[in-house]
């Protein structure tokens, strides 16, 4: 099978260019041709031109549409796999996808097409005013990009895609990566059968090598309030004898930095290789985002690691960890709760085995290669064969 792959990557290369480029060379592994079509919103960073440009071409790009086309002819897919469009894609690319009858398939690793910023998230918590009354007008009204002028450019490009139904009418099959994904999309009129669950993968093949239980309760990713990091800190300082430590970068470190408590180690940016270290080090692994999350690869990766995971109970990571089972879950935006759940956890040795063991057998499993690859197939299969445009 030939598969071209379309992607708009950000300005700062991140976890959905990893992701995508992790399913090419999984396609690729195993025998498909695998072409790119992508642009870089690197492109327009830092200059008022480009900011102009990015208002206007996220809304109606002509131009990308007929480079695309272009591209079609050259590389003649059997399937498009589509990504991020915005902004210098925007949803013309999909006019010569259609008149050339390609089946499409779009990966949709947030919420975009139901939220202009993509996360239902505003002041590090969850909104969905944009599905009430208003629309994305509420995007504008509460600026939730932090700049009126983004704000509006972001709300146009996604009222935009909604009236003229150029994403929905195009699109055979939508991927999301976990149940409550789909039930998100199927709630906002996407039919079921048009949906499917491609999840994650998880960069380790083989079982974890632990040769004794960790010590530390750790938080891995980016640093910000939507992550949880309050309430991770706050559980910090409640546990005093217990040590943290905190991996990733973000806004605002050094002043989070200054204020933790004495236990919490800052390990700051890490290597994959010393990431890994780090969940094998690791007692606890937590989790406690305030959002609904796409498919946080941490927990993922703790659970290839044997490593238990306390995860807030909101979005996405209900599906990924099995409470009591796969890991625990808490209160989002709760660190009561939290530490209630690490005082719990920290001192039964057995329970902290036996989760982690259940962790690792599922994430082995059902995220592994061979399972997201076949998994991928599925839904490459429904938009060659069924045809639901």
């Amino acid at each position: 099978m030939n598969v071209l792959m379309v992607h708009n990557e950000y300005g700062s290369r991140g976890g959905e260019e990893h992701a995508a480029e992790a399913l090419a060379t999984l396609l690729a592994n195993h025998g498909h041709g695998v072409s790119w079509f992508r642009r870089s919103s690197a492109e327009i960073s830092g200059s008022l031109k480009g900011k102009v440009k990015a208002f206007f071409s996220g809304i109606h790009n002509p131009a990308a549409a007929e480079s695309l086309a272009a591209t079609l002819e050259e590389v003649r897919p059997d399937v498009v796999q589509v990504q991020n469009i915005y902004p210098l894609l925007s949803p013309a690319i999909f006019r010569p996808m259609r008149e050339r009858g390609i089946p499409i398939v779009m990966r949709c690793p947030n919420y975009r097409l139901f939220c202009p910023n993509g996360r239902h998230l505003i002041g590090g918590r969850v909104c969905e005013k944009c599905l009430s009354a208003g629309g994305e007008l509420w995007c504008v009204l509460r600026n939730c990009e932090g700049s009126l002028v983004k704000s509006t450019g972001y709300a146009l490009r996604n009222a935009w895609a909604r009236i003229s139904r150029r994403i929905l009418d195009s699109v055979d099959v939508f991927i999301v990566q976990t149940g409550f994904q789909k039930r998100k999309f199927v709630e906002r009129g996407i039919p079921e059968s048009r949906v499917r669950i491609v999840p994650g993968l998880v960069p380790y093949d083989e079982a974890a090598e632990r040769s004794e239980m960790g010590d530390l309760v750790t938080f891995i990713g980016r640093i910000s309030p939507e992550k949880g990091i309050e309430e991770f800190l706050a559980a910090a300082a409640r546990m005093p004898r217990i040590p943290f430590a905190v991996a990733g970068s973000g806004n605002g470190v050094e002043d989070l930095r200054r204020r933790s408590p004495a236990n919490v180690r800052w390990l700051g940016f890490l290597q994959p290789p010393e990431v890994r270290q780090l969940y094998l080090k690791s007692r606890i692994v937590v989790v406690p985002s305030r959002w609904y999350e796409g498919f946080p690869n941490v927990i993922v990766q703790a659970m290839a690691c044997a490593c238990p995971v306390v995860g807030a109970r909101v979005g996405a990571l209900t599906d990924i960890i099995d409470h009591d089972k796969t890991g625990l879950l808490f209160k989002a935006g709760d660190s009561e709760d939290l530490v209630r759940t690490l005082e719990g956890l920290y001192g039964n040795r057995e329970l902290c085995r036996r989760l982690g063991r259940a962790g690792e057998e599922k994430a082995l499993g059902q995220y592994s290669r061979e399972s997201v690859y076949a998994a991928l197939m599925a839904a490459y299969e429904d938009a060659l064969v069924c045809g639901y445009s």
